[in-house]
């Protein structure tokens, strides 16, 4: 049985992005009224993981829905060109197929991404917070991010969005329920240890606070 989390964490302040000067001589403290006035940008992003607890596999490719997954994915990201260190491609599948392990792929509507790709790629001593100004460039030109991530078997999808597509994603990912896939939607701002994260593994019919299981019944 594949269980299947979207983790989400919104209202995100876009300018936490930014880089800092730790020197506070050079450091820009002034602010004008303008920049009172201005609605503070957010960004969302969203961790895409699951497992399957029967067979001791943790990462989102080791599901048995996998490919069904990704294809939900594609459509929720209809008009995005997929960009990669190898190219551009139309489907996501092949994007993720020519992507390593702690890349990112550019999603963009335009002919070239915001951002080089180079800058935005992570390392097994780092993660996407190490990349804040590509990132909060990348978001701004309203590309989207999305990372492969190492996951203990496998590989999961890590998604930065500057607007909010929880409700596309949810409605996408529901239409897969079934008795072998269970989907459980979970706030991230609650679930800040491991031994939450894999709630499945001591905790799958008591959930904790936070975490929440999809039904089709179930409304935003």
């Amino acid at each position: 049985m594949d269980i299947f989390k979207l983790i989400y964490d919104h209202d995100l302040r876009l300018d936490n992005l930014r880089g800092r000067h730790t020197d506070r001589t050079t450091q820009d403290l002034t602010l004008s009224i303008e920049d009172f006035m201005k609605p503070d940008p957010t960004y969302s992003k969203f961790y895409i993981t699951g497992s399957r607890p029967d067979r001791d596999q943790f990462g989102l490719s080791t599901l048995e829905y996998f490919s069904d997954i990704i294809e939900k994915l594609q459509k929720a990201f209809l008009g995005y060109q997929y960009f990669t260190d190898s190219g551009s491609y139309k489907r996501l599948t092949e994007s993720l197929d020519k992507t390593e392990i702690l890349n990112a792929i550019v999603l963009s509507k335009n002919h070239l991404p915001a951002v080089d790709l180079q800058q935005l790629h992570i390392d097994s001593e780092s993660n996407a917070g190490h990349r804040k100004e590509p990132l909060r460039n990348a978001l701004l030109a309203g590309d989207l991010v999305l990372y492969k991530e190492k996951a203990h078997h496998g590989y999961d999808l890590h998604l930065f969005s500057r607007d909010n597509i929880y409700k596309s994603l949810f409605f996408s990912f529901k239409d897969l329920l079934s008795k072998e896939f269970r989907f459980f939607s979970i706030n991230g701002k609650r679930i800040q240890s491991e031994r939450k994260f894999y709630f499945e593994t001591w905790a799958l019919e008591r959930p904790p606070h936070g975490v929440e299981e999809v039904f089709s019944n179930t409304v935003l």
